[in-house]
């Protein structure tokens, strides 16, 4: 996608690690705001090259790195795999928000959990395992049943084994060939919850709404905007969201953190336990585009520039359903009001993020229905699901 010479501001160029969906969705943020984002991807037929600029290469080379970052404002990346080396090998790097440091702690899990354990941010009990002789005392500390888990890499159920034996732990501990791994304690919880939060360069934080997120088999398939509490209530979420914003604020200032900070969250058992945290947008925001004043996308580049941040407030209610291998017909859409689908132009395959549908409507009741009329208008985008699309709240 070139870009208008009539609209293109130097001062406003961001270089983008990635070139996926979630680059694609905030080259679209950026045309709204004369922003120009310009990607770094090994695919050239990367989502993102709809976009803006897409430069093909890998994310670890230092070469195509430094093609990207050339003339850029700011480099900032569209996910955690990315290489903090090839970023630091740079002489002339912009600024790179959110920082390496950021960077370096949320692609190391081990780092991450030892983060969240120093800030006394609720967590479930781990343990790293570097090679064979840690199994013993992870075990010792975490206990069964437990979850074994890559340090590094593995996302959507990848790069993980439940775990409820020690030998059933030392055959997936050899199955993942001498990787580093942590061992973490088995959380019984009632939903998954995650918020966003958004912190400039001045330090002004904002905080979208707590959502609820479905998962099966790993993999985010719907999440709902703004999340309810079990009785059906918003205002019984009032508390939680006090403490998950608690939890993102002392992360964001221990890291000096500039951008999207995304935490997914345990609820149960009068809890709220920290899971991951991701130093970008994410799944569980793509609501925002239509539900929310300002979208998790736009407000990344305003904060990484340096621009005052939009409102995070819900416009609505929101559902959002991620499409796994298979498109929808758009035209079978048309009859439901205030959808929108999303196609990221990536080939077919199964269990690929292909694409994904979101509704808004005035409240949370029209929500639902409108959910119960997408399953029966294009019940393809629900396989694997069975019938648990509905709340955990029951509404």
């Amino acid at each position: 996608m070139a870009t208008d010479p009539a609209t293109f501001d130097p001062s406003r160029l961001v270089a983008v690690l990635g070139g996926g969906q979630l680059g694609r969705m905030l080259g679209f943020a950026g045309n709204r705001i004369n922003v120009t984002c310009k990607f770094l991807d090994p695919s050239p037929v990367a989502p993102a090259i709809a976009a803006g600029e897409l430069l093909v290469g890998e994310l670890n080379d230092f070469a195509a790195v430094a093609r990207l970052a050339k003339e850029a404002t700011v480099l900032t990346y569209e996910w955690e795999g990315v290489d903090p080396g090839a970023i630091v090998a740079q002489e002339n790097t912009p600024p790179v928000r959110p920082s390496v440091r950021a960077l370096k702690i949320a692609r190391d899990r081990g780092q991450e959990k030892q983060l969240l354990r120093d800030l006394d941010i609720p967590l479930a009990n781990f343990a790293v395992i570097e090679n064979e002789g840690d199994i013993e005392a992870a075990l010792n500390r975490v206990g069964f049943p437990a979850v074994l888990k890559t340090q590094f890499g593995g996302y959507d159920g990848k790069g993980q084994a439940r775990v409820n034996s020690l030998d059933e732990l030392s055959v997936a501990v050899k199955g993942f060939a001498g990787a580093p791994l942590t061992l973490e304690e088995l959380v019984l919880f009632t939903r998954e919850l995650s918020l966003i939060a958004v912190r400039s360069l001045t330090g002004e934080t904002v905080y979208y709404p707590l959502v609820e997120n479905l998962h099966a088999d790993g993999i985010l398939r719907i999440t709902r905007a703004p999340a309810l509490d079990l009785m059906g209530s918003l205002e019984g979420m009032q508390d939680q969201q006090k403490i998950a914003e608690g939890y993102a604020r002392s992360i964001l200032d221990e890291l000096n953190y500039v951008g999207v900070l995304t935490l997914e969250l345990f609820e149960g058992n009068d809890q709220l336990l920290v899971n991951e945290i991701a130093p970008r947008v994410h799944n569980s925001g793509h609501w925002t585009i239509e539900g929310a004043q300002c979208s998790q996308f736009e407000n990344h580049l305003r904060a990484i520039l340096g621009d005052p941040l939009g409102s995070p407030e819900a416009i609505g209610a929101s559902v959002m359903v991620n499409c796994l291998g298979v498109m929808p017909n758009p035209e079978a859409l048309n009859s439901l009001p205030d959808t929108y689908l999303h196609d990221y132009g990536k080939d077919l395959r199964p269990n690929r993020k292909v694409g994904h549908v979101t509704i808004t409507a005035t409240d949370n009741r029209v929500v639902e229905e409108q959910l119960l009329e997408l399953r029966k208008i294009a019940p393809e985008i629900f396989l694997g699901l069975g019938a648990s699309t509905h709340r955990s709240s029951g509404v």
